[in-house]
């Protein structure tokens, strides 16, 4: 310490000598997960969901629907087809509808099974499966990963690493592209990506979505259900103790220890867990389940089956981990007793908003008019006096083909005494034709006597009828009659 003497001669301290610099990090350092693989009935069904949405979401783009793509998003044209259904911008009521089915049925999904999605269908859970077969039929089992991972650089070791890498990145550029192709028609992106002349927009959304998926799948794995992705945060809302999750029964348990298999646990005092780890080197979190309900399980059911297989050897009761709700574990319900909560009040309310809106939306549909008229004033010409000393006014009309076949349409005005209709097309008056699933602008002109016009603004309406099926269309518009 160094001092000083005052003025009365004292010794006053200074300061003290300060120490070296410490650097103190505020993050846990990350140790990167290896997931052991596992057989068992959760995993047989996370690999059935694994092909089912593979298949669905790589299927469904080459799908033919008559002379077109079975689903196609396409925003050039701004027409959406779901196989005999299309849709324009002005449906976006469906969309909305679409996306409030989508919530509620999250919200019921989760206060029943938890987060049961994303253990089996989620997209990151789907490809961070494909991704992790893919590492251990490149590089072998969880223990030759961490041991390849600790040995220097070597021939094989970059080699294996490398092939690695490749694979996974043909399989993301392809994902990228099926995702693009459900919004620019697959073949067509095919002929350009075969030669080179892929559109700015396509190649930057197919290189950025297989980069995304490459990433996602390959790398950050567990931190983005644990730290990106926000249904973990807010799931702990739509969770209560007669919610369905993995749970590890601590009653049967504890106290855990290791034994041999001939040995008897009420002699050694212990619970049937006998502390193998093998529940956290399953995990894809790498959380462990004996802990309790975690934000980071993803309910995938792995620790299940894994702790089932130690059972078995064991010569133990299964059950030890598996999925149940906190009261069926507190209060040791049979199956039945605990299917009987499934009916509470949050899960009914869920379902009956959920069935309204589903019930709705279909009946919408169905009773859907399959053709959209928009009527637009020309603002160049508001009124005018025209050959035979009638008033005029000019409307745009826009009638979109939401069906799959040639449409007639014949269009007529009323609300005003003596209102006629004139066309600049080069078709009759008051008749149209529109090709399958296509719109036409068609300009409209309106006339009345002068004689028999009140000056002021006169509300009209149009009627658009389809002369090959009983819908029509009728939209109301404005005769502005000059003073």
């Amino acid at each position: 310490m160094a001092i000083s003497k005052g003025v009365s001669g004292k010794v006053i301290p200074i300061a003290a000598e300060m120490p070296d610099e410490v650097m103190i990090s505020l993050y846990e350092a990350q140790k990167k997960i290896y997931p052991r693989s596992v057989a068992g009935i959760f995993t047989n069904w996370r690999w059935g969901m694994v092909w089912l949405t593979q298949i669905i979401f790589y299927g469904l783009p080459w799908l033919d629907w008559g002379q077109r793509q079975a689903v196609l998003f396409d925003l050039g044209v701004r027409r959406f087809y779901i196989f005999g259904l299309i849709l324009y911008p002005q449906d976006l009521i469906y969309l909305t509808g679409l996306l409030v089915i989508s919530a509620l049925s999250l919200f019921l999904f989760t206060a029943l099974a938890g987060r049961l999605w994303c253990g089996f269908a989620c997209p990151q859970t789907v490809y961070t499966e494909i991704f992790l077969w893919i590492e251990r039929k490149i590089e072998g089992d969880r223990a030759s990963r961490m041991r390849l991972d600790k040995l220097p650089f070597s021939l094989e070791k970059v080699g294996r690493k490398a092939a690695k890498h490749l694979v996974w990145i043909s399989v993301a550029l392809w994902t990228g592209y099926t995702f693009v192709g459900y919004f620019t028609p697959i073949r067509e992106l095919g002929m350009e990506f075969s030669q080179a002349a892929l559109g700015p927009w396509e190649g930057f959304w197919v290189f950025f979505y297989g980069f995304a998926t490459y990433g996602n799948a390959g790398f950050m794995r567990e931190q983005v259900c644990k730290y990106m992705c926000p249904y973990a945060r807010f799931q702990s809302a739509m969770f209560d103790h007669d919610t369905l999750i993995v749970t590890y029964d601590t009653e049967r348990g504890e106290p855990r220890g290791g034994r041999s298999r001939m040995a008897d646990t009420k002699q050694l005092a212990l619970g049937s867990c006998v502390d193998c780890s093998l529940c956290v080197q399953v995990c894809p979190t790498g959380i462990d389940i004996r802990n309790g309900l975690q934000y980071e399980c993803i309910g995938c059911g792995a620790c299940a089956d894994v702790c089932d297989t130690v059972m078995d050897k064991m010569g133990y009761e299964r059950g030890l981990v598996k999925f149940s709700t906190q009261n069926a574990i507190a209060l040791h319900w049979s199956r039945q007793e605990m299917l009987k909560r499934l009916f509470r009040p949050r899960v009914l309310i869920y379902a009956s908003v959920l069935a309204i809106i589903s019930i709705g939306m279909l009946v919408s549909l169905s009773f859907r008019t399959p053709f959209k008229v928009d009527v637009v004033r020309d603002r160049g010409v508001m009124s005018r006096i025209v050959e035979g000393d009638k008033i005029e006014n000019v409307y745009r009309l826009q009638i979109m083909n939401a069906t799959e076949h040639l449409q007639h349409y014949k269009i007529s005005a009323g609300g005003l005494p003596g209102l006629g209709i004139e066309s600049d097309s080069d078709e009759s008056n008051d008749l149209v034709f529109i090709a399958p699933a296509q719109s036409k602008w068609v300009t409209i002109h309106l006339q009345v006597p002068e004689e028999t016009a009140v000056p002021g603004s006169h509300a009209i309406e149009f009627v658009v009828q389809a002369l090959d099926t009983p819908d029509h269309v009728s939209e109301k518009s404005v005769f502005l009659v000059p003073r």
